[in-house]
């Protein structure tokens, strides 16, 4: 049985094994989570992301955490909603799904993740946590045993708390 918490801070101050980042698919930084996570890893994590060759939407890559107080940053590449109609909904399952994936294979044993998609790339906020908490409630795992979804805002938070009652 694993734990699922949710709670609104800087997923960058988290000691867990793995934070997930939101990045796009260049994996070379950005705004929002995936800039912030650059910025307080150092410039050795662009170093490592510029050997990766990018990454495709719904999928994840894994580097060390360099300043960050994780052992490892899970970079995976949600997509843009345009609709719903160019399979955003498994893209984004899969960005869950793959990262915990990664998370396993490394022998993490606490992941946090952030709101994937829900900011400039505009995918419905209720919908995203809905496939988010689904996903990590189905994924078949063994040595994660918690997962911290971390909200920016105090309104995702209360999506995601509505949700875990459940």
């Amino acid at each position: 049985m694993r734990k699922l918490t949710v709670i609104k801070g800087d997923i960058t101050q988290l000691y867990v094994d793995a934070i997930v980042n939101a990045a796009n698919h260049t994996l070379l930084g950005g705004g929002g989570v995936d800039g912030a996570i650059h910025r307080a890893a150092g410039p050795e994590l662009l170093k490592e992301c510029r050997t990766l060759g990018g990454c495709p939407t719904g999928n994840a890559k894994i580097t060390a955490a360099y300043n960050l107080p994780c052992k490892y940053v899970i970079h995976t590449v949600g997509p843009v909603w345009y609709g719903g109609a160019n399979r955003e909904e498994e893209n984004l399952r899969n960005c869950y799904l793959r990262s915990l994936e990664l998370a396993e294979e490394h022998a993490c044993k606490t992941v946090a993740f952030p709101c994937i998609s829900t900011g400039v790339y505009r995918f419905p906020k209720e919908k995203a946590a809905q496939i988010a908490t689904s996903a990590v409630r189905q994924a078949a795992l063994n040595t994660v045993k918690e997962v911290i979804f971390v909200c920016f805002s105090e309104e995702d938070k209360k999506i995601y708390d509505k949700l875990l009652e459940k």
